[in-house]
């Protein structure tokens, strides 16, 4: 029975984020909402109760039933749990008159704590709350206080229960990861083998059991995620795994002939369909985004559903879904479990009438790298920039033509090929070009020109849910600019998106 740590989510930014900093120890947690979390068995070795934007004396404040955990299992209350823990069992919180958020220094921790241990006096910690814990209960004792906050970090005596006011996940947190450690190991006796190695052993042979002789379709992308649930699935079931791979027209150059010959030495059955016109037909003359995107979606199932019948006895449908589309897709405010529709094959499962197949469900995006490493995946395929699903369409800004994604599709090959030329491709987490409905003035030797205006893109991020712009030197956006506008017909002018998200999002549409 595989052992985990249970995170309560109370609606915090940083609870994924404590699940991450968990696994990065090699102890594996999952995330559920604190009014439907599962039952408590012996696998579950402790609980954390996350932080919440809300405060404890709100009407509608969350209040979990404890019962089943509190004394039970270990638990650790961080932030908004360590309050909760307080006032509902006889303390009290109430609005902090001093400033208790950002970076505070531990002025006093209790010798000898389990929690603390290795931890070094005056450590830097991060606090984020409007309330604080002004009373203790009688049984609740002070293990670490800041000069600001008296109840900075208590236990309660005779119980394995444990609660901070600050947040030990985030970077400012200098020791956080040791307290964690300390948590989920000395405090929970934790193992800490939960290894890409142990996954890849553990799913394989799910996959054996659950899948037995059945058939499963799987769409490819080119992708990370698609890659390694494609070669996770061929360990368990081999060739009665088929993939498809559509060409919509709207992949990057080379991309459908690149993707198809780097699954050539992997054992992959892999089916490469040519869909371009079919694609450029249905979008001609579209301008508006999400009408482009609809479309996109609907031939792409209308296309995969053609192939995959083509297949006799299919049974299931694999997804690449990862754990963050699972968590999102269950609300703190309801107990729905419901997967959102927003992969490729959205809507598949139920026109084909397949059961469906999820093995990277429990992963983060980087642990989904790790596991593919363990794979013997190529680097460069592991490394791969996330990419739209409706791809070109929308860098595309209005109509789309073959002959725009042409255009498109050889700058944004000078810019990407010019990223890895110059050793920037690892330091981006996404980049692209966007083909603006924009035509300037310009001059190209002794002729005026009237042409099109792209936009390069590049980002740095974790998860893509928030993003910064890259500061890519001067010399490579000079040599791309020229590039660009000396090789690719049709472009006169290069322009160098500088904004972050929020408020603008990556992608343009």
């Amino acid at each position: 029975m595989q052992e985990k740590i249970l995170i309560l989510d109370f609606g915090s930014q940083y609870t994924q984020l404590i699940g991450r900093k968990i696994r990065e120890l090699n102890v594996y947690c999952e995330i559920h909402p604190y009014n439907n979390f599962p039952d408590i068995d012996e696998s579950v070795k402790g609980v954390v109760l996350s932080g919440s934007p809300f405060s404890v004396r709100d009407e509608d404040a969350p209040k979990p039933n404890l019962s089943e955990i509190k004394g039970k299992v270990p638990v650790l209350g961080i932030c908004y749990g360590a309050q909760y823990l307080a006032h509902f069992y006889g303390g009290e919180v109430a609005p902090s008159n001093t400033r208790e958020y950002g970076r505070a220094n531990l002025g006093f921790i209790e010798s000898g704590c389990q929690l603390f241990k290795d931890i070094s006096l005056h450590t830097q910690v991060w606090m984020s709350h409007g309330d604080t814990i002004v009373k203790l209960p009688k049984e609740y004792k002070v293990i670490a206080s800041t000069e600001e906050v008296n109840y900075a970090a208590y236990k309660i005596d005779n119980e394995n229960t444990w609660a901070i006011q600050f947040h030990p996940e985030v970077y400012h947190t200098t020791e956080g990861k040791q307290l964690l450690e300390n948590f989920v190991s000395s405090i929970c006796g934790c193992q800490q083998n939960w290894t890409p190695d142990s996954f890849v052993e553990t799913t394989v042979n799910e996959l054996k059991q659950k899948l037995g002789n059945d058939k499963v379709v799987l769409g490819l992308s080119g992708g990370v995620d698609s890659t390694v649930a494609g070669v996770l699935l061929n360990r368990a079931i081999g060739e009665n795994l088929t993939c498809i791979f559509v060409d919509n027209g709207l992949l990057r150059k080379d991309e459908f002939e690149d993707v198809l010959k780097s699954y050539e030495n992997m054992g992959l059955n892999v089916l490469g369909i040519d869909a371009k016109q079919k694609f450029w037909d249905d979008l001609a003359g579209v301008k508006d985004p999400e009408q482009k995107r609809k479309i996109i979606g609907r031939n792409f199932i209308e296309v995969f559903d053609v192939e995959a019948h083509k297949i006799q006895d299919v049974k299931w449908l694999a997804q690449g879904t990862i754990y963050p589309d699972v968590i999102e897709s269950v609300s703190v405010n309801g107990p729905s479990a419901t997967i959102k529709s927003h992969h490729n094959v959205g809507g598949l499962p139920e026109k084909m009438n397949l059961k469906v197949v999820e093995p990277l469900r429990l992963l983060f995006k980087d642990e989904v790298r790790r596991v593919g490493k363990a794979l013997n995946i190529k680097p460069e395929l592991l490394g791969r920039h996330p990419f739209p699903g409706p791809g070109l369409g929308i860098r595309i800004l209005g109509d789309i033509t073959p002959e725009k994604v042409a255009m498109l599709q050889d700058a944004d090959a000078i810019f990407i090929n010019g990223l890895k030329e110059w050793n920037l491709y690892d330091k981006v987490w996404q980049a692209g070009v966007m083909l603006l409905p924009v035509q300037s003035v310009g001059v190209m030797g002794d002729e005026r020109t009237y042409e099109n205006t792209v936009a390069l893109r590049a980002v740095a991020s974790t998860d893509g849910m928030t993003a910064d712009w890259v500061h890519l030197p001067y010399d490579f956006l000079a040599k791309m600019s020229n590039e660009i506008i000396n090789k690719v017909r049709g472009i006169n002018r290069v322009v160098y998106d500088i904004s972050s998200k929020p408020p603008a999002t990556i992608e343009w549409e």
